[in-house]
């Protein structure tokens, strides 16, 4: 049986993973490559970040992508740079409408801001980056603002912030290519106070294409 989710990459199948709900992920991806991530069962949040492979140092950036590209929203064609300057990858293809840049990434702290004390002890998407990056030698003060896959975060006509319903659904994707070797760095969004994950964290797959 042919496998849909693969249908369009542009060549071969490297890497095939489901990240759990929940669970961090990361993983290499070279210059040239491009990595499909699959919105299993719809409504599920990917918060992401990137460093350059060959100095860390350079990593994503939302205010000079958001900068270049004058538009807070990511589309297919939006070009993600580095605090450099430099594309780190590119926007491929995705069948969702747009993803968000300025979300940000759940935290215990934050949770305990919004929700209540009582969600202190909750996992969430800082504590996953932590522990994806520390397998890379890279803490705290490597973190820096992310990317929301599938997301919908809009803005209010006074400037507010909303966490709404997502407008992924089933089998729903982004294709990212990279354009530098990278460590691509995920959260697969374990929050469950706002509607960004539906109050249901799901798995999500990762595929890397020559």
């Amino acid at each position: 049986m042919t496998d849909q989710a693969l249908a369009g990459l542009p060549g071969p199948v490297l890497h095939d993973e489901i990240v759990p709900a929940l669970a961090p992920w990361d993983h290499v991806v070279r210059k040239g490559e491009v990595l499909r991530i699959i919105d299993l069962e719809g409504n599920q949040a990917v918060d992401f970040l990137m460093y350059a492979l060959a100095d860390d140092a350079e990593r994503y950036s939302a205010q000079d992508t958001i900068a270049a590209q004058g538009n807070i929203f990511l589309r297919t064609g939006s070009v993600l740079l580095s605090n450099e300057g430099n594309p780190m990858a590119t926007v491929l293809g995705t069948s969702v409408a747009y993803h968000d840049t300025i979300g940000g990434a759940c935290s215990c702290e934050s949770n305990t801001l919004r929700y209540g004390h009582h969600t202190k002890g909750q996992h969430a998407c800082v504590e996953n980056f932590l522990q994806a990056n520390a397998r890379h030698g890279r803490g705290k003060r490597d973190m820096v603002s992310n990317i929301n896959w599938f997301m919908n975060v809009p803005v209010e006509s006074d400037g507010a912030l909303g966490i709404v319903d997502g407008i992924s659904a089933p089998g729903l994707y982004v294709d990212i290519r990279a354009e530098m070797d990278l460590v691509a760095v995920v959260s697969n969004c374990p929050q469950i106070n706002n509607p960004c994950n539906g109050f249901n964290p799901t798995p999500v797959r990762m595929i890397i294409a020559a």
